[in-house]
């Protein structure tokens, strides 16, 4: 019997957007941390259930751009364990 894999991890640009538009999520990062530069802003996803007041909308040029100056990975979650679509996700070392 295959075992059903929990959850993913991936540096791809294209995965990261395509998941998270199939949830209606919104790039963000964490107000506090928000500033010119990439170097310490703390990325999140927004979805709109959540509706964080702590977090900033930002473009996907941005997004992308501190991601790919950060040391980290997208883990995701396609589906939960009984088969829903799951919003899980978290941005972790690449390390």
């Amino acid at each position: 019997m295959a075992t059903k894999e929990t959850s993913q991890r991936t540096k791809d640009h294209e995965v990261i957007k395509e998941w998270v538009v199939q949830r209606d999520g919104t790039p963000s990062v964490v107000k506090e941390t928000q500033n010119d530069q990439e170097e310490g802003a703390v990325l999140r996803i927004d979805f709109p259930r959540n509706e964080n007041p702590d977090l900033e909308e930002i473009t996907w040029d941005r997004f992308f751009e501190i991601f790919d100056s950060s040391d980290i990975e997208f883990l995701y979650q396609e589906e939960t364990e009984d088969g829903n679509k799951s919003n899980f996700c978290k941005f972790v070392s690449a390390n």
